[in-house]
């Protein structure tokens, strides 16, 4: 389990991000596609850490929403 991190990118698309994994970035043109690109990446991105023999980031997250 990832937490990803969606906001709107200047170009209109929806940008995702997840943070436990630096660099981990992907975008689409709904918030759909953008879950569905991010997954993939997420994928990837742990694939590759595997397949280089490096240690996979652990998920600690702690999500807090306020008003400002």
């Amino acid at each position: 389990m990832r937490q990803v991190v969606f906001h709107p990118g200047e170009d209109r698309y929806w940008v995702a991000e997840c943070p436990s994994l630096p660099g981990c970035i992907s975008q689409g043109k709904t918030k759909e596609k953008a879950l569905e690109n991010i997954k993939e990446a997420i994928q990837v991105y742990i694939d590759t850490l595997k397949e280089d023999k490096l240690p996979v980031p652990e998920e600690n997250f702690e999500t807090y929403v306020m008003a400002v």
